[in-house]
């Protein structure tokens, strides 16, 4: 099982919507290496949902219900399905995983504008530690 990490604006697409709907085609991302990300993705694999830009914090835990498929015109893009799997305890706000040594090599902070990243175990472990409230 690999681990993920996908932003989204709570204004648009947020984990009270997710947790409405039960699940949800996430599609719509137009940047290569988050498609590169996404084709990767397996059935299983689970992702952290991020509510960036106004909340800034890692909220929820999602499962991969459905592999990639082509989204839009000419296949250059992808998405994946997704459903809510629990709610973090506590948000872990990026102030926190800025401020937390194990993380400082994380996809989230090296690459700040990227929407779907990857996540190392050790720092998925860590992130559920520190959500966990």
């Amino acid at each position: 099982m690999a681990y993920w990490l996908m932003k989204s604006e709570p204004e648009s697409y947020g984990w009270s919507e997710l947790i409405a709907d039960g699940r949800t085609e996430w599609d719509g991302v137009r940047n290569a290496t988050a498609a590169i990300n996404l084709r990767a993705m397996a059935v299983g694999d689970e992702a952290f949902l991020y509510h960036s830009v106004s909340d800034k914090a890692v909220v929820g835990i999602m499962r991969i219900i459905r592999a990639f498929r082509p989204d839009g015109e000419g296949g250059k893009w992808a998405s994946v399905e997704v459903a809510p799997v629990r709610a973090l305890a506590r948000p872990v706000t990026l102030a926190a995983i800025k401020a937390e040594p194990a993380l400082a090599a994380m996809e989230l902070l090296r690459q700040s504008r990227l929407s779907v990243a990857p996540v190392r175990p050790a720092e998925w472990a860590q992130i559920l530690a520190m959500g966990a409230g």
